[in-house]
C-alpha cells in the first residue's frame, strides 16, 4: 500500500513538473513570437503613473524611432541599465521612451521614476503599468529588464533581452 501511494505521488509530481515546463515562461523559438510575425508596434495599453490615464501604444506618432523599456521598479539591473540610458541620453534623442512594468505598486513606479529623474528627459514621454501584462506575452520575457526598439514607421528594429547599452541603440538608429 505504502509504494502504491508512493507512485502515485511520484506520478503527480512529475505532471506537476511537467505542466510547469509548458508554461508562459518558457523560450519559444524567436521566428514563432508575435512581434515575429507581425513586426508593427502592436496597440496595447498602459496605466500611466497617475494610475488613472490610460495611454494606448496605437497613438503614439510615426516619425521617430521607438523604445518600449520593460521593467521592474524592484529590479536592480533596470535601475543600471536606466542610469546607463539616462547618461547618454544626449546622443538618443531620436528615440522616444516608454517605461512599462507590469508592477501594480504605483508608489514604487513613481518612487523608480523620481530616483532615476526620468522627467528631467524630453524624449523620455511615458511610463506606465502594463496592467494588462500584453508585453510579457507578446515578447516572451523571461527576466527583466527588455526593450523594444522599433523604426520610424513603426516596425521592430530589434528586442533587447536584459542588457542594452546607449552605443546598441545608437547603432541601431543611426545604421543606413
Amino acid at each position: 500500500m505504502k509504494k502504491l501511494l508512493l507512485i502515485i505521488l511520484l506520478a503527480i509530481c512529475g505532471i506537476n513538473a511537467d505542466a510547469q515546463s509548458r508554461g508562459r515562461y518558457k523560450r519559444m523559438p524567436v521566428d514563432s513570437l508575435p512581434y515575429m510575425k507581425s513586426p508593427e508596434l502592436p496597440a496595447y495599453n498602459i496605466r500611466l503613473m497617475d494610475s488613472t490615464t490610460i495611454f494606448n501604444t496605437f497613438n503614439i506618432a510615426k516619425g521617430k524611432y521607438t523604445a518600449i523599456f520593460f521593467f521592474d521598479p524592484g529590479c536592480s539591473h533596470c535601475h543600471d541599465i536606466t542610469a546607463e540610458l539616462t547618461r547618454g541620453m544626449d546622443s538618443l534623442k531620436n528615440i522616444q521612451f516608454y517605461f512599462t512594468t507590469p508592477n501594480p505598486d504605483f508608489t514604487a513606479m513613481r518612487k523608480f521614476a523620481s530616483d532615476m529623474h526620468l522627467a528631467d528627459y524630453a524624449n523620455i514621454v511615458g511610463i506606465g503599468r502594463d496592467y494588462e501584462f500584453f508585453f510579457i506575452d507578446y515578447y516572451n520575457v523571461n527576466s527583466f529588464p527588455d526593450l523594444a526598439l522599433y523604426d520610424e514607421n513603426k516596425m521592430i528594429v530589434h528586442l533587447f533581452e536584459g542588457r542594452v547599452t546607449v552605443k546598441d541603440l545608437y547603432e541601431y538608429t543611426h545604421k543606413k
